[in-house]
Parts: C-alpha cells; sequence; structure tokens
C-alpha cells in the first residue's frame, strides 16, 4: 500500500529526525540522501531512453530554498559522472552549500532575471534533462515573476525529459492543488513518502511517475493523510469462496437501476456486478428493463416487487434511473433507509436524504458532485471541484456522512471519518459511455461479498469503519485495470470493460 503525506507530516518527521540525531549536519545529511537518490533517478532514465551518460546535458531550475539545495547538490553528483550541468538560478539567491557544491563540480550558473527568461528558456530546452527545483513542500501559492516567466516558456516548447524534485514546482504538496504556470514532469523523484498532492488531481496531472527515495524518516511518519492500494492489497482483499460456500454465502446485490430512456444501464451494472463474482443479482425495475436484463443477463433475478422484500446483503441503486419514475426513486428511498451497505450513483443522488451513513457509497463525477455541494449550500461549480479534487471530496464527506468516490482519471475515495484513498490504474479510454455503470456494479459486489469481513481489512491495516472506502478504492482499481487490458491502448465500450473483469481478478 503507498502511504502519502503532507507536505507539514513531512518537514515535521525531519525535524523530529534531527533533533533525536543530536548531530550538527543532520539535516545536511537529509537533503545528501534526497539529492543522491535525485542524481540516480536521472542516471536510470538516461539509460531506459538510450542516452549516454557521460556528455549528457543536465539543467538545474534552482529556487533559493531547500529545494533548490536538492537540486544543486543533485547536479553537482551528475557533474562528477560526466555531465554538462547548467544551473538556472530563479531567485537571485541559491542554497549556499548546494551551490558551493555545484560550483565546484564545474558547473556552470546563471542568474534568471526580468529581462532574460525568454534567452534562458532557449538554452535549457537544449538539455537532455531538466530538473524543477524551484519550489518544494512548503511553498504556498505558484510562481511569480521571472520564475513564472520562465517556466511559461519552457511549457510551450519542446525539452527534453523533465524531472520535478519533490513536487512540480506550483503543486500543493498537501491538496493536489496546481497554480499555473506548472511544468509538466515525466516524473517526480519525491523524498520520504509520497505526497498527497502528488495522488490528486489535478496535481497528478503534472507528476508523471511517481518515485520515493527514502532518506530516514520514515519510521517516525504518522498516520498517512491518503494511501493507494497496490497489487499484493488486492490479492489479500479479494473475496474468494470457501469450499463449502453457496450463491447466497457469496453476497447477493439488489440493483435499482435502469428506465425506458436508459435500459442499458441497469444490464451494464447487473454484467459489472456478475463478473465482480457476487453469488446473485436481484433486479428490481420497470418490465420493459427486466426483460432486457433477463436477455443479457439470464443468470439476474427479475422483479417488480418492493426492497422489503428482496433478501440481498447490499444495494446498487441510480444507474440510469428516470427522475420522473416516482416507483424507481421510492425503492431508491428504501435502500438506503434498509441500512444495508448501498452504492448509488448520479441518478439516485436527487432522491437521498441529504445526511447518509459510512456503508453508502455516492459515486458522482466532478460536476455530479458540484451539484450535490450546491444541494449542501456550497457554492462550487465543476471547474471548482475539478480544481481541488481533494478538497471537495473531504467536504462532500463530512456533509453528506456517507462515503465518497469520486469519478476521474484519478478516483479518490474518502470516508467521513476522513480517511482517503486515491487510485489511479485506468486509461482516458475508460471515459465512455457505460463505464460509469459497470463501475457501480463492481463496487457492488464487493459490497455485498466483502460489506461484513472485518477481519479481512484489520489484517491490512484498515480500520473496520474505513471499510467501506477501502471496497470503493478496491473497486475503482479493479474497473481501472479491466479497462487498460480491454483497451490494449484503443477505444474500449463499458461491455468489454465487463468481460475482462474476471480476468483482471484471476490475474490477481
Amino acid at each position: 500500500m503507498i502511504s502519502a503525506y503532507t507536505g507539514t507530516q513531512i518537514r515535521e518527521a525531519e525535524q523530529r529526525f534531527v533533533q533525536a540525531s543530536l548531530g550538527a549536519g543532520t539535516g545536511a545529511v537529509l537533503m545528501q540522501r534526497a539529492a543522491y537518490g535525485l542524481a540516480n533517478a536521472v542516471v536510470r532514465e538516461l539509460a531506459v531512453r538510450g542516452i549516454r551518460r557521460y556528455g549528457a546535458s543536465v539543467a538545474v531550475l534552482a529556487g533559493k530554498g531547500n529545494n533548490g539545495g536538492d537540486g544543486l547538490f543533485a547536479a553537482a553528483f551528475l557533474a562528477a559522472r560526466g555531465m554538462r550541468t547548467t544551473a538556472v538560478l530563479t531567485a537571485g539567491e541559491a542554497h549556499p552549500e548546494g551551490l558551493a557544491a555545484f560550483e565546484r563540480a564545474g558547473g556552470r550558473v546563471l542568474m534568471l532575471t526580468d529581462h532574460n527568461a525568454g534567452e534562458l528558456a532557449a538554452s535549457t530546452v537544449r538539455a537532455d534533462v531538466v530538473i524543477d527545483a524551484v519550489l518544494g513542500t512548503g511553498a504556498r501559492g505558484g510562481l511569480r515573476g521571472a520564475a513564472a516567466s520562465l517556466i511559461g516558456k519552457l511549457r510551450t516548447a519542446n525539452h527534453g525529459f523533465v524531472v520535478a524534485c519533490d513536487v512540480p514546482s506550483g503543486v500543493d504538496a498537501d491538496t493536489g492543488e496546481a497554480h499555473d504556470p506548472v511544468l509538466p514532469a515525466d516524473f517526480t523523484v519525491t523524498f520520504g513518502g509520497a505526497k498527497v498532492g502528488l495522488l490528486s488531481d489535478p496535481g497528478a496531472d503534472y507528476s508523471g511517475r511517481v518515485l520515493v527515495i527514502p532518506i530516514g524518516i520514515e519510521e517516525g511518519l504518522p498516520w498517512p493523510a491518503l494511501r493507494r492500494l497496490e497489487v499484493e492489497d488486492l490479492k489479500a482483499l479479494f473475496p474468494r469462496p470457501a469450499r463449502r460456500a453457496h450463491k447466497y454465502s457469496r453476497g447477493v446485490l439488489g440493483v435499482v437501476a435502469g428506465s425506458s430512456t436508459y435500459p442499458g444501464a441497469a444490464v451494464l451494472a447487473c454484467r459489472g456486478a456478475l463478473a465482480a463474482g457476487v453469488g446473485m443479482v436481484r433486479y428490481l425495475g420497470p418490465p420493459e428493463v427486466a426483460e432486457l436484463v433477463r436477455q443479457a443477463c439470464p443468470e439476474v433475478v427479475c422483479s417488480t416487487g418492493t426492497v422489503a422484500e428482496a433478501h440481498v446483503q447490499a444495494w446498487l441503486v441510480g444507474c440510469g434511473l428516470d427522475e420522473a419514475d416516482e416507483q424507481q426513486l421510492q425503492r431508491v428511498r428504501d435502500a438506503a433507509d434498509s441500512g444495508l451497505p448501498t452504492i448509488a450513483d448520479a441518478g439516485a443522488l436527487p432522491a437521498l436524504p441529504d445526511v447518509l451513513a459510512p456503508q453508502v457509497v455516492l459515486t458522482p463525477h466532478a460536476g455530479e458532485l458540484a451539484a450535490l455541494l450546491g444541494r449542501l449550500g456550497q457554492e462550487l461549480d465543476r471547474s471548482a471541484v475539478e480544481a481541488s479534487t481533494l478538497a471537495a471530496v473531504r467536504q462532500a464527506a463530512g456533509l453528506t456522512e456517507a462515503t465518497i468516490l469520486l469519478k476521474g482519471a484519478t478516483t479518490l475515495v474518502a470516508s467521513p471519518f476522513q480517511d482517503f484513498y486515491s487510485q489511479a490504474d485506468g486509461t482516458p479510454w475508460l471515459a465512455t459511455a457505460g463505464s460509469g455503470d459497470v463501475l457501480a456494479g463492481i463496487t457492488g459486489a464487493l459490497m455485498a461479498q466483502l460489506g461484513s469481513d472485518v477481519g479481512r481489512f484489520t489484517a491490512r491495516g484498515i480500520d473496520p469503519d474505513e471499510r467501506w472506502a477501502a471496497i470503493g478504492a478496491m473497486a475503482a482499481s479493479l474497473h481501472g485495470r479491466a479497462g487498460t487490458r480491454a483497451s490494449a491502448g484503443g477505444p474500449v465500450t463499458a461491455g468489454a470493460i465487463a468481460d475482462c473483469v474476471p480476468e483482471v481478478m484471476r490475474t490477481l
């Protein structure tokens, strides 16, 4: 499991390490470790790209703080390995020890001014590697003045691969908010632990691959601010039927979805649920939609009855609902009132009460989350949600007391207990009609199978109250991996995503 921390958490851990060491220069040791890790990451990337190390050119954009010091020390290491290094000092001054080491190694120093941003940008784009070490985890707000002008010019130019030192300059390490201009990195080398802002949108848009370099503070880190499930977590958490399992013991999912306008949503939700291994699916809905579900999924038990008459372990509600269908909306309300684990897709949100419970998982996209927050008295539009996704899900989970799964390139899941997960296992080709219905089906299936299995989660260090958020993260990861497998780099349909779910589960 990847654990991510705020910049404040990392800086406090560094300070405790320095104090506990009781030795002069301990802070410099941490900087040396970070710089050495950054330099080695650059060397490995050059090899991967087939660029000879000796004679390769490196340009480091160095701010005046510790982040700039990391970059300068790293560039000094690279110069000692035969690379041609140039430092562009973006603030008129630099970390003294880092700059001295860089100059001793033979690096060339250029000073950014209000008048030479264009000239230095033209020089920088010729480098094989650009290291962004302007702003670090303690920075608030974005680049200003000549530094902003330089980065703005580099963004529109062809240049060598970009490595961000700790965080891309302008990305808030705590929230993922991005303050233009930001230079997109091919990968980010971060120190001590992943930063929350690198695993949240829009910060993740600029971070590229994230490589964590241990520097010795890791044992002193607190509970992470955000986590990401990896393959080993999925292997441990995915349900497996016991030898004497039967369809009821493997979970029964009730589905309230579909309408005459969107009958396919019910089909895709049921297909997603069946693919994710639930023992049985019971469908409640209009007869014409039920007939389509029967034809596509003969395993599904269809009914026109009530929620109270259906014996299930979890509910899925909302996919493709018609706001004028009062019978379906009443089923939505009854499912939410049942106390059972419930996943509510977009169509259900207007029918639900403002305050829910942790076992209710809401799955909006950014526009739907903005509408939900607006209903709760928070004036945010879609662009505001997209500009600060972590803050938006935190706020929504706190106000609704439900678990919020915000769909996107990076899917964020927030529990009302302020536990957060981030998953980014998919492909842009997943942005297709019906994909969210399949995700809802997968999530519902996992909730029906795992909702009562508290021990499985505690064994993985997940608090029982937090397990609904973890299940949402599992579903998002499985959905993303299935979409990536189905896509193989090209267009994909929602049905193809569902088809690949069992294969991904077998692989895991």
